[in-house]
């Protein structure tokens, strides 16, 4: 999988809870003998789960923005000489393959649409429709 904005702060949140998991696994050691350290580590459990939650739900986003949109170019030639088309296109890896995917015309479209409209078909791809909207 390459970096992502949505993968690197899920890495950095399981980072966080990981030391968290720690510090509280420390707290319940230390609350045998200090009546309040047994709270401090529940509050400290308690919020490493929440941010090792988030960083699951990142998971889905991460995978959505990790595809490439590009132009392709393509040159008809005619008798009355030639024309140049440009187009959008994604690729994104799918069950082991790349797969390539046309968007749209780049006159028709700017590229925040079709990055928008490549997301949306990769989560169609893999199931995952309700992450993009």
């Amino acid at each position: 999988m390459h970096k992502t904005e949505a993968g690197e702060k899920a890495k950095v949140m399981r980072k966080e809870a990981g030391e968290l998991a720690r510090a509280a696994k420390a707290a319940m050691k230390a609350a045998k003998t200090l009546p309040d350290a047994g709270v401090k580590a529940r509050e400290l459990e308690g919020r490493a789960d929440v941010l090792k939650a988030e960083s699951e739900a990142l998971k889905g986003a991460a995978r959505l923005e990790d595809l490439h949109l590009w132009q392709m170019e393509k040159v008809k030639t005619t008798k009355r000489g030639s024309r140049t088309y440009h187009y959008w296109m994604a690729n994104w890896r799918e069950s082991g393959k790349v797969r390539n995917v046309h968007l749209g015309s780049c006159e028709r479209m700017s590229q925040a649409e079709a990055l928008q409209k490549a997301k949306r078909m990769k989560a169609e791809a893999l199931g995952m429709a309700d992450l993009c909207e």
